[in-house]
């Protein structure tokens, strides 16, 4: 017979996207670090910001002629893996998943290690029920910045939907140790709540 987990009420919700806020400091054209020195002229706007610093102050203002900046980001080689990240994070807001995730995934493909990147993926799986997939990148993203709390959170709600209770535990156990008492009321009730459905 199966074991019904009661969530607490309301249920928890997970924490949404997280977008680039500021360039890299890395070069992102070739590997990081370096210098290609056989690069093309380069586009040089004349206001003072560049593309990418230009797209996302446009995001920031909810202007829909953020994502063609944003591309326009990337066709110059401007901070490629962020721009994809947050033009990732517009196409899902819009609902287009497929662009969302193709988006995401060029990211990545610039930078493997792009933090942003694995925990955006990762919502985006959560929230269209691939909970592999989602559960695979929010252990990268934990991986990378094992101090960012809400991947802690989500990946605790992931294993728990997934029935991996005890791994659920140990997640919620860890946000819990970076946030504030106010933040971890929720993780708390949902962690007794788990830790109930062991015991039956």
């Amino acid at each position: 017979m199966a074991k019904v987990i009661q969530f607490p009420s309301p249920g928890p919700e997970k924490f949404g996207f997280k977008p680039v806020l500021k360039k890299s400091a890395t070069n992102t054209k070739g590997k990081a670090g370096q210098l290609n020195l056989f690069s093309g002229g380069k586009v040089i706007s004349l206001s003072h910001l560049s593309r990418f610093e230009e797209a996302l102050m446009l995001d920031d203002q909810g202007d829909t002629k953020a994502k063609q900046i944003y591309q326009k980001a990337i066709d110059e080689g401007d901070s490629v893996a962020d721009a994809y990240c947050n033009l990732g994070i517009l196409e899902s807001e819009t609902g287009n998943y497929t662009k969302a995730i193709d988006c995401f995934t060029k990211s990545l493909k610039e930078n493997p290690r792009h933090f942003e990147a694995h925990y955006n993926l990762a919502n985006l799986y959560a929230e269209l029920g691939n909970l592999a997939l989602a559960k695979v990148h929010y252990q990268i993203s934990v991986e990378i910045e094992p101090h960012f709390p809400n991947s802690h959170f989500n990946l605790g709600l992931t294993l728990a939907m997934n029935k991996e209770i005890e791994e659920a535990i140990q997640s919620l156990t860890a946000y819990c140790r970076l946030v504030s008492a106010d933040d971890k009321v929720q993780a708390l009730e949902l962690i007794e709540s788990l830790s109930r459905s062991i015991g039956n």
